[in-house]
């Protein structure tokens, strides 16, 4: 599990504008939210840095990220991560996950609204582009489609030898056609495969440009 902020870092996140995300700190603290997935840097002049969506879910405090050193924290609580599909606690979709899920959601959007021209959030923007399996999943995620646990039974989004493109596995046909029009709907280009040795079906989602 990531590492919580520290508490200089959680400073500069509570104190970033509560619309568009934007920064204001050392360039020391900024480079070091931007390792850990919360900010990034704009690739336009003057180049200012932005909460992720990751960052907006830890401002907004849907749910409590502990300072770090902190003896009572739960192991549990780590920065938001989109379920790719495979993990443990894939089964978990509850009330508080779906709250989380729908915060990353809309600091996504604005972050498309900041940074694609003319404001764009029809189209995924820079950060997807450099994060594309944790991009995608969260578009399915925020549009209700369920995440393989463990035993399979849902989504799994994984990187793929093509440059800007990422595989969506879904045993079930009917679900693999719903997370193609959630990729569809979400700015993707979407195109269904077969894998040749086994005759499965797949789909090759790429950030749609224009």
């Amino acid at each position: 599990m990531t590492r919580p902020p520290t508490a200089a870092q959680r400073r500069v996140i509570d104190a970033a504008d509560p619309v568009t995300g934007r920064l204001r700190a050392p360039e020391s603290q900024l480079a070091a939210l931007v390792k850990r997935g919360l900010a990034f840097r704009h690739p336009r002049p003057p180049h200012d840095h932005f909460l992720t969506p990751e960052g907006h879910r830890v401002r907004q405090g849907i749910t409590q990220v502990p300072e770090a050193g902190s003896a009572e924290a739960p192991a549990s609580t780590g920065v938001f991560a989109a379920r790719v599909g495979g993990e443990e606690a894939a089964a978990d979709a509850g009330p508080a996950r779906r709250r989380e899920v729908h915060s990353a959601w809309q600091g996504l959007l604005e972050l498309r609204r900041m940074t694609n021209p003319g404001g764009d959030v029809d189209r995924p923007c820079g950060w997807e582009r450099t994060h594309l399996v944790r991009a995608a999943a969260l578009a399915l995620e925020a549009a209700g489609n369920a995440p393989a646990g463990q035993e399979g039974g849902g989504y799994r989004v994984r990187e793929t030898p093509q440059p800007e493109a990422v595989a969506v596995h879904e045993p079930d046909g009917e679900a693999l056609r719903a997370c193609a029009a959630t990729l569809e709907g979400a700015g993707w280009q979407v195109s269904e495969h077969r894998e040749p040795r086994t005759g499965s079906r797949y789909l090759l989602a790429s950030p749609r440009r224009a």
